[in-house]
């Protein structure tokens, strides 16, 4: 079981940047990890991930995020970082950390197996 508990958000404005984080209650070192986003109205949707360690720590990116965005994990601390910069109005959103037991990732949300419970992010036009 993982628990993972995600903080960082806030309000900013466009051309801004915030980094959030995603403290994992065990060991995720080899899980497939991610970050997702949900803004009023619309689906959860693939913001970027990072696969486990052991096979390499290969990234990916929705392209609405690249270059902007950079996903990156803290081993020793159990923490997985979203960098976030030159933000703009359209990526407000909830932001969630997700892992899944599985080292390699996916951009499907249905693959994750745990979830935390989210943080705003607000972006200011």
């Amino acid at each position: 079981q993982v628990h993972l508990v995600e903080s960082g958000g806030g309000y900013v404005q466009t051309g801004g940047s915030l980094r959030l984080s995603c403290a994992a209650s065990g060991r995720t070192t080899n899980n497939g990890m991610a970050w997702f986003r949900q803004a009023p109205g619309k689906e959860r949707e693939f913001v970027a991930a990072r696969a486990g360690t052991w096979i390499g720590g290969n990234t990916d990116y929705a392209d609405s995020v690249k270059g902007r965005f950079t996903i990156s994990r803290d081993n020793a601390q159990n923490t997985v970082y979203l960098q976030m910069n030159s933000l703009k109005p359209e990526d407000t959103a909830v932001y969630y950390c997700a892992a899944r037991s599985s080292p390699f990732i996916t951009r499907a949300r249905s693959e994750y197996d745990y979830w935390g419970q989210g943080t705003q992010v607000t972006v200011s036009s």
